[in-house]
């Protein structure tokens, strides 16, 4: 089975890696902790503070292993590899919509690192699509569900 490429910034490096290193050292303790209280509190067969405990445990094993895999298959995107002539994943992009005049800056990032509510937009969404490879200045068109919106690429920075 081939393993899919994460692309990541830095900043999304970092982030999975604090968030792995919390898991394995800070997590799985406090986990096994309250296995270990929900076991001293006798039968465990209808014990829920037990079956919560285990279940959570599972949860932080299938999130450690996935993030194990994703930082495996990382591919990190360096400041200096970004062109600012051309919108590639790690710029800051500033858009304009053509018809409500609002500009908007987003980062475009791999999709593992995006987060829309902090303006990082994954490189395969509608409008991460649009807009790589274009140049400042360039109309693109965004089929979104309420129909076609038009930006304006304004700027690009690193």
């Amino acid at each position: 089975m081939n393993d899919k490429e994460i692309i990541l910034t830095q900043d999304g490096l970092k982030k999975l890696e604090e968030e792995l290193e919390n898991l394995k050292s800070v997590k799985r303790r406090e986990v096994a902790e309250r296995i270990k209280i929900a076991i001293g509190y006798g039968d465990i067969s209808e014990n829920s503070e037990y079956e919560d405990a285990k279940n959570e445990q599972a949860f932080i094993e299938g999130r450690i292993i996935t993030l194990e895999k994703m930082l495996r298959n990382a591919r990190i995107i360096n400041n200096d590899e970004i062109d600012t002539n051309t919108v590639s994943i790690g710029s800051k992009v500033t858009v304009e919509d053509i018809e409500f005049k609002d500009t908007v800056e987003y980062k475009i990032v791999g999709t593992a690192e995006s987060d829309p509510l902090q303006n990082k937009i994954s490189n395969e969404s509608p409008v991460g699509r649009a807009i790589l490879g274009k140049k400042k200045g360039t109309v693109v068109e965004v089929n979104v569900p309420a129909g076609i919106i038009q930006y304006k690429i304004v700027d690009i920075q690193r």
